[in-house]
């Protein structure tokens, strides 16, 4: 006798290659379920949740086109997702295992309350698999990605089972006037081949000229699980290296913050938490608002502001400018960017901060203070990235555009820079000093 069970949606909003919903399948009729849980809407700005939205309305579409629909409600998890399998009689729920904190808390609180089915995780190989052989965690990426590597990933599941789909009162999804990519399981998977195709190839040598924008773009997907990393990298053949560690450095710092929770908020090197910092202040929402007078720095704060997503070179310039030139505590950036970001994501995010300020895993030595102006020339060597985002700038050619300070007529309506480069990196160095003895 089949027994019908709720498919509670979180990030895994996709069909294709969803071993939870292979297992629903198998009991029998399913309910695709998703909870607006303000915890986790609190947070976040209006383009990361207009994003989900699409994704939501997306799914729903997938989902009427096989004779389901997806129920949307709003609350606590803990509070909704018993109530809909009392509704409904379900005899389990089941899930894709998440493995951020809050995420696990939560996950355990509802457990208490109804049988929840964990199958597959958002990730290729699930944080807490892949370990030193004492069993210790790593703390270092290049151990892990070997190790990554040789633990091995399972192939994708494959194309969605034929399902009873069964549906309840849903509240309806909002709709949105943000101007973002497209966003949905046909979209990524759409996006995804395109790429491949074309610039693939081509990733390890223009990754970082956001001039070129020949990145993949996947990180929304992923984040929202439109699109499984198994499916990535089953695409990927033997020269796509580069692109295969970018995969495995998203794994690996999921792998830290479960086993590091409190390295969401806390220093992963508590030894540095005693850095003095400046009061953020004018010149933080200078640099929130893309006004710091540095045009690389406030190209990619706009371009955060106007699409929700930066490029990753750029996140890397802006991040080390907010630390080591303005001294400002990277907790600050580390929450402009989660509010803003469509592919918000806590691991990645917060130790990609920790990284650029030094106190992570795998932290970027301290003495290396990225130099606005010549990551600007490098990567961005026409300018034409710092036109596309600074309009104030767009009557200096080529790379003088990087010091409009320096031209004859420099542009009246830019501001001039708010910090002296080669003065503040020595600030920076002997604050470190300080706290290092």
């Amino acid at each position: 006798m089949s027994m019908s069970s709720v498919l509670w949606f979180r990030r895994d909003l996709r069909l294709h290659d969803h071993p939870a919903l292979h297992a629903a399948a198998s009991d029998g009729p399913v309910l695709a379920l998703f909870v607006l849980d303000e915890a986790l809407l609190r947070p976040a700005g209006a383009a990361r949740i207009a994003y989900l939205h699409n994704a939501l309305r997306a799914l729903d579409a997938t989902l009427r086109d096989r004779g389901g629909a997806l129920v949307v409600r709003r609350g606590d998890p803990v509070d909704v997702v018993p109530a809909v399998v009392t509704e409904v009689g379900a005899t389990a729920v089941h899930v894709s295992a998440d493995f951020g904190p809050y995420g696990a808390r939560r996950d355990r609180a509802v457990a208490d309350a109804v049988p929840l089915v964990a199958t597959g995780s958002a990730y290729a190989v699930s944080p807490g698999r892949v370990v030193k052989q004492d069993g210790d965690p790593f703390k270092v990426f290049t151990p892990f990605y070997r190790a990554w590597l040789a633990h091995g990933w399972r192939a994708p599941a494959g194309p969605p089972p034929d399902v009873d789909w069964i549906t309840a009162a849903s509240e309806s999804i909002p709709t949105t006037s943000h101007d973002l990519p497209p966003a949905g399981e046909d979209a990524a998977r759409t996006a995804w081949k395109a790429y491949c195709s074309r610039d693939l190839a081509a990733y390890a040598d223009v990754r970082d000229r956001p001039d070129l924008d020949r990145t993949s773009r996947m990180s929304p997907h992923l984040k929202w699980g439109s699109i499984h990393p198994r499916t990535l990298l089953a695409d990927l053949g033997p020269d796509a290296e580069t692109y295969r560690r970018e995969l495995a450095w998203r794994e690996f710092y999921a792998s830290v913050l479960h086993h590091w929770p409190d390295s969401a908020r806390e220093y992963f090197r508590p030894e540095l938490a005693q850095m003095a910092y400046d009061e953020p202040g004018v010149r933080l929402d200078a640099w929130r608002t893309g006004a710091t007078g540095y045009p690389i720095v406030d190209a990619g704060m706009r371009q955060l502001l106007a699409e929700g997503w930066m490029h990753n070179r750029v996140r890397m310039v802006v991040a080390s400018f907010l630390v080591k030139d303005l001294h400002i505590e990277w907790t600050h950036g580390a929450r402009h960017f989660m509010r803003h970001l469509i592919d918000g994501d806590l691991a990645s995010n917060q130790h990609g901060w920790q990284w650029t300020a030094g106190t992570g895993t795998d932290a970027a030595p301290y003495f290396r203070v990225f130099n606005p102006v010549s990551q600007g020339r490098k990567f961005d060597p026409h300018g034409d990235y710092v036109r596309r985002w600074v309009p104030e700038l767009r009557g200096i050619d080529g790379a003088a555009v990087h010091e409009p300070w320096t031209v004859a007529q420099p542009p009246r309506d830019y501001p001039a820079p708010i910090v002296d480069h080669a003065v503040e990196r020595k600030e920076s160095l002997a604050r470190y000093a300080a706290v290092r003895g």
